[in-house]
């Protein structure tokens, strides 16, 4: 796999020998200093060029930056929300080598009016000092946000309330609705919840980041272990089980963060939900 400095000089040599590009930047986990370092990060670049049409046309050119294994052009799918091609095109581009980049390139007025609207942004090269200053790259917009009381009230309820739908998947037998219903819904706000107690325990100044995946560095190692228990197979025993784990892990997480902001949990819903959820896991399939 190529290392770090030489895919940078790679990146900018193709710029600066490439009079249609003006200037390169780069955002993503590389310019984020409090995301651990490692091989496979990818390289989020930005070419901001005077016209996109010659990029786009000969999709060639991109082969100079190493033997593509395999890649996407997002800007193409038609499985994705119509985007503006002409001021902004995208290559997911991975590499024989384990190397991935995913370049865009932009007009110049496109990139002058969004380049401010991620903060994990780093100028690499601007030819012609056509970009603006912009600060420092940080990821405070990523930040866990403090809730307001209705959103804690309502994740609490969106969790109990959906808690019904797994019940009566279970006692079906209908696992694929039971997984869906459980990792898009419910699963959802146990998230939430515990994003709000890492919220919390750093006074509002971290990210978990994408997907939530650092979530294990503020929990307790029982808290973790729990959550990871929460993930179940096609069986509807295990799932039974990881279910009931699931409601445990919310409670006492939604206890604490409803006593920390000053707001209270509303026991009682969640002691019919899993009354509900007790009452449809001993129901005979002969009822």
């Amino acid at each position: 796999m190529r290392s770090e400095s030489e895919m940078y000089n790679l990146i900018l040599e193709i710029a600066k020998n490439d009079v249609r590009i003006k200037a390169v930047y780069m955002n993503g986990s590389r310019t984020n200093e409090n995301v651990p370092k490692d091989i496979f990060q990818d390289y989020d670049i930005v070419y901001v060029v005077e016209d996109t049409c010659s990029f786009i046309e000969d999709k060639d050119w991109i082969k100079v930056f190493g033997e593509i294994l395999y890649m996407q052009y997002p800007d193409e799918n038609p499985n994705f929300p119509p985007t503006d091609k002409k001021n902004s095109y995208g290559y997911l581009m991975q590499f024989a080598d384990g190397v991935r980049i995913d370049l865009t390139v932009q007009s110049i007025n496109y990139a002058l009016q969004h380049i401010r609207e991620d903060k994990l942004c780093k100028i690499l090269l601007d030819k012609e000092n056509i970009l603006p200053q912009i600060e420092a790259a940080t990821d405070c917009q990523y930040w866990v946000k403090k809730p307001a009381k209705e959103q804690y009230l309502a994740t609490c309820n969106e969790f109990w309330w959906c808690t019904n739908n797994i019940a009566k998947g279970l006692w079906r037998g209908e696992i694929l609705y039971v997984q869906d219903m459980t990792n898009y819904c419910v699963r959802t706000e146990l998230i939430t919840m515990l994003n709000w107690k890492v919220g919390i325990l750093t006074g509002w100044s971290v990210s978990t980041g994408k997907s939530s995946k650092y979530l294990h560095k503020w929990l307790s190692e029982e808290e973790w272990q729990m959550l990871l228990s929460t993930y179940f197979d096609g069986e509807v025993d295990n799932a039974w089980k990881s279910v009931f784990a699931m409601c445990e892990l919310f409670e006492n997480v939604a206890q604490f963060v409803g006593e920390k902001l000053g707001w209270e949990y509303n026991v009682k819903e969640g002691k019919a939900a899993r009354g509900y959820l007790e009452y449809v896991h001993q129901l005979s399939k002969n009822d």
